[in-house]
């Protein structure tokens, strides 16, 4: 028998048991929830770029372009 025959049904561990959470956790968890909650109903929408630059999100991709010519930082 070969562990990597693809004809074999794969078996998994069954998941490990959680503890019981104490009343502290329980509520800690409730409130990360409910401000979670509270900033997706305050979230606005960014506001919109004016002459930005065209294209990828330049610091995210990491390639700035001025005039034809292209610069990493």
């Amino acid at each position: 028998m070969m562990p990597d025959d693809p004809s074999l049904p794969v078996r998994s561990a069954p998941p490990p048991e959680r503890k019981p959470l104490t009343p502290a956790a329980e509520r800690a968890l409730a409130e990360a929830e409910a401000r979670r909650k509270a900033a997706e109903a305050n979230a606005k929408p960014a506001a919109k770029e004016f002459q930005g630059p065209k294209g990828p999100e330049p610091t995210r991709y990491g390639d700035w372009e001025n005039k034809g010519i292209a610069s990493d930082f």
